[in-house]
């Protein structure tokens, strides 16, 4: 890419999409294009071919979709499948019909085996069931990758796909029902703290393992992908160690300062018992993750502050 190259970043106002837009400002480049869902429902294959017609960018990151936590998941399988393919399918078909020059689509680590090798090799993709509570999800990002290495090797299309490990950061969801693990409880201990509530209770049973990674480190992975990646094989963007949930809720506990006591509901499913990605293939490409863990939390328990409650 040059530091002109007219860049079309799908989902700029989410959580990935601004950190991605945020870090090709910081690089240097100056021809960035983005649209907000109310400017183009990507939902509507005629007005994405419209869009690709009249601005015909040179690249683009993928980062659309529809997402949500287990309960979203679990509650709207037929939105999450439906509308991940059909946005996956106007936007990659229509890149290769005005002639990107290469695209960038993000997947998800929900779409290996729900009991994947530890960590996940990119390898692990398709070689056993996959977690049932996303699987709606992981089966639309699965048809997105393969979607992509299709059409690579059909038309010659420079179509790369990364597989992201559990994200949080600034224009994270809060949403109570329908936000991943960690902006769900930043959310769940801030007005357990504000009320004075004596308990907070948690999900599952805690001992599921999760990777976090910031969504500034995903984006300088992206950029990084995008300059100088370029195969069929998709590539797992992780920073390579992994906490267990309850580790996690009594981390964001102290980070809010909620003293109350922290309950489990073993009702509740854990989701996938573990998922460490293996991004060793990226990491052997000369990039790393830079924020630490420690460090990001409090960060987005401010960005909690500032945005979702002046909502």
């Amino acid at each position: 890419m040059h530091k002109s190259s007219l860049i079309y970043v799908a989902g700029h106002r989410g959580m990935v999409g601004s950190a991605i837009w945020r870090e090709l400002e910081r690089q240097g480049y100056t021809n960035l294009l983005g649209r907000s869902r109310a400017e183009l429902d990507l939902l509507d294959r005629a007005a994405v071919d419209r869009f690709y017609a009249e601005h015909r960018p040179e690249y683009v990151f993928f980062a659309a979709a529809k997402v949500g936590g287990i309960h979203a998941n679990d509650t709207y399988p037929a939105s999450f499948l439906y509308d991940n393919l059909q946005i996956q399918t106007a936007l990659i078909d229509g890149a290769y019909r005005v002639g990107v020059k290469k695209l960038l689509f993000l997947g998800s680590s929900c779409i290996y085996p729900k009991h994947a090798p530890q960590p996940i090799p990119e390898d692990a993709l398709l070689t056993g069931p996959l977690e049932p509570t996303n699987e709606w999800y992981a089966v639309a990002k699965i048809a997105g990758i393969k979607l992509c290495q299709a059409y690579r090797k059909q038309y010659g299309c420079d179509f790369i796909s990364a597989m992201p490990t559990n994200l949080y950061g600034p224009n994270d969801n809060y949403h109570p029902e329908n936000s991943h693990v960690l902006p769900a409880l930043i959310r769940r201990f801030h007005e357990a703290k504000v009320a004075a509530a004596p308990s907070v209770t948690c999900w599952g049973s805690g001992r599921a393992l999760r990777e976090f990674l910031h969504a500034d480190d995903l984006a300088r992975a992206c950029v990084f992908l995008m300059e100088t990646y370029s195969s069929p094989d998709i590539v797992n963007v992780g920073c390579g160690t992994d906490l267990s949930i309850h580790d996690l809720a009594h981390l964001v506990s102290r980070t809010i300062g909620y003293q109350g006591q922290i309950l489990w509901d073993t009702t509740k499913p854990d989701g996938t018992p573990r998922k460490l990605m293996d991004s060793r293939r990226l990491f052997a490409l000369g990039w790393k993750p830079q924020i630490a863990f420690e460090q990001g939390i409090p960060a987005a328990y401010q960005d909690f502050l500032q945005r979702a409650l002046n909502a």
